[in-house]
């Protein structure tokens, strides 16, 4: 017999009614994230901002001892991300869900946390329409389209008249594809020609021959962060399109910090659009990263680890408002209109969309004393999401 969460949850609170004051007074925070498989990687990134946040606060945030918790969901398993909800909200009784690495773990878990009425942070996933599928959803990473639409705006006004749009097939990519080609088409651009790549373990070789014979101007790019990005990168240099003028233009994904060192010097000089970057040059981003460095020792932090990193402070400051009260019509009143200087840079949630609003950066990778990084050049301020205006 099926049974919906609300029963399940009714069911463990009887349960677990004998639980002690004290204990009932600690946060629990049950994060979805991919710690195996392809996207290890995410995953790994979303709990080390997470735990950096909480280990510089003491373990506490808003006044409430926090317990974390963790389960994996692979990030392409949309029903087991599910099931990890469903057992978060049900045997562990958490009051908040987080992490999110891939849309289609966003996508599956939004409808339980609309029932539990609890709230859901994405800290990743980057499709548009996740907000809308749950009132209990607030993100603290970005959307494709918010940061496609500089890439367009850039390169529209930079000498690049025909791109061919190469994209992972599925829900960020399309964002990513439909943004970029309604941006660049509007200021005078051609679109070429498009091509959607596999979500996992794609060979980019025939793609990138057919995007060489088409002879664009500039390739432009999403793939998921993580050996992807590697492979392209990698790709485009051996197939020789840099040296037949295609420039290779994409979203920072392809190009996080920590995989940008496999990609060698197949990285230079590849342009692209995001909303952080290590060589951030502020001093909240540089006393973030010192941090994480000497927390994790030999690890880069990507945008990834300060989505989760923000994500832990958007909680922090909510339940300073709310007195410790995480219920989620009350934390979600909290969070709307919420401002903050991120490692990023300045950020805001929107009130009406409860996506954040941030700025992105054009970025050259570039060699910075033996390092490579994406060095940014130009700045698009307080960017709203444009797949929801």
């Amino acid at each position: 017999m099926k049974h919906s969460i609300g029963k399940l949850l009714a069911t463990a609170t009887l349960v677990a009614g004998t639980l002690g004051a004290a204990q009932a007074q600690d946060l629990k925070i049950g994060m979805v994230v991919p710690v195996s498989g392809p996207f290890a990687t995410t995953g790994q990134q979303i709990m080390n901002g997470a735990k950096l946040y909480l280990k510089q606060h003491g373990d506490t945030l808003g006044g409430r001892k926090v317990i974390l918790l963790e389960k994996d969901d692979t990030g392409i398993s949309p029903a087991l991300s599910k099931r990890q909800a469903q057992n978060f909200l049900v045997q562990d009784k958490v009051d908040i869900l987080a992490g999110f690495g891939l849309t289609p773990a966003a996508f599956a878990v939004a409808p339980l946390a609309t029932e539990a009425k609890i709230p859901m942070l994405v800290l990743n996933a980057a499709t548009s329409s996740i907000t809308e599928k749950s009132p209990y959803i607030v993100r603290t990473s970005m959307t494709l389209p918010q940061v496609a639409a500089p890439m367009a705006t850039w390169a529209a006004k930079n000498g690049i008249h025909s791109v061919y749009l190469l994209v992972a097939d599925y829900g960020p990519g399309h964002d990513a594809a439909a943004q970029f080609k309604k941006t660049f088409t509007a200021a005078g651009g051609t679109i070429v020609g498009e091509v959607q790549t596999p979500l996992t373990s794609p060979d980019f070789a025939p793609f990138l021959q057919k995007i060489k014979d088409a002879k664009p101007d500039a390739i432009f790019s999403f793939v998921p962060n993580g050996e992807q990005g590697v492979s392209l990168a990698k790709g485009y240099k051996e197939r020789g399109l840099d040296k037949a003028g295609i420039r290779l233009l994409a979203t920072g994904d392809v190009v996080t910090e920590d995989v940008i060192g496999a990609m060698g010097d197949s990285a230079l000089g590849m342009i692209t659009s995001f909303h952080y970057s290590t060589a951030h040059d502020s001093p909240e981003n540089k006393a973030f990263v010192a941090a994480y460095e000497k927390a994790y020792p030999g690890v880069r932090p990507n945008m990834v680890a300060v989505a989760s990193y923000d994500g832990m402070h958007l909680i922090d400051e909510a339940l300073k408002k709310t007195g410790g009260n995480a219920k989620g019509d009350t934390f979600m009143a909290a969070v709307k209109g919420m401002k903050w200087v991120s490692p990023r840079g300045p950020v805001e949630i929107d009130p009406q969309t409860r996506d954040i609003i941030q700025n992105v950066y054009i970025r050259k990778v570039e060699r910075v004393n033996g390092l490579l990084q994406n060095v940014e050049f130009d700045t698009f301020k307080a960017v709203k999401d444009p797949g929801k205006s």
